[in-house]
């Protein structure tokens, strides 16, 4: 794994005080210092929402191992080749997109109050903008492959991606 800068280190710290803010069996709602409204419809779409982020998330454990050639023993993060079929053929970074839907979209759903919300912009901002940094890494591991993928495959945009496979007659 690449080391991280110091700048990386902050975000990501700010990132897990965020995910930890705004994480579904959220603490401050269990322990009764915060009560938000209550909405069943959009508890339900609350939940609909976190499982998908929750299998997008689970997405690069299974696929990694399975067509990335993981060295037997290793995490599947140190996939040696690029993954592009099943969600990888939709979105470039299921993971993101995942976490983004299971936390920050779900949270407020789930419970509606401003804090959640408030918490979930930047959350979705920092978990963007990590987008673009792995991309760099990506680049540097496979080169025009991934460039070209790029071009093929959006960032984490769910909707074109799915619109792109209907159109290619790939789905």
């Amino acid at each position: 794994m690449r080391k991280m800068e110091k700048k990386e280190k902050c975000w990501m710290v700010l990132l897990t005080m965020l995910c930890i803010l705004c994480f579904p069996a959220n603490p401050l709602v269990l322990a009764g210092l915060i009560e938000p409204a209550f909405n069943l419809i959009l508890f339900i779409l609350g939940w609909i929402v976190w499982t998908a982020g929750m299998v997008l998330v689970l997405a690069p454990v299974i696929m990694f191992p399975r067509y990335g050639d993981v060295p037997k023993g290793k995490s599947f993060v140190h996939t040696s080749r690029l993954v592009k079929t099943g969600v990888y053929g939709i979105v470039r970074h299921p993971q993101y997109l995942g976490g983004i839907l299971s936390i920050f979209i779900a949270t407020p759903l789930l419970y509606p109050h401003w804090l959640f919300v408030a918490a979930g912009i930047p959350g979705i901002l920092i978990l963007y903008l990590s987008t673009k940094k792995e991309e760099e890494h990506l680049i540097r591991q496979f080169g025009d492959e991934y460039i070209s993928y790029m071009k093929r495959v959006p960032s984490i945009n769910i909707i074109k991606g799915i619109y792109r496979r209907i159109k290619n007659g790939k789905v």
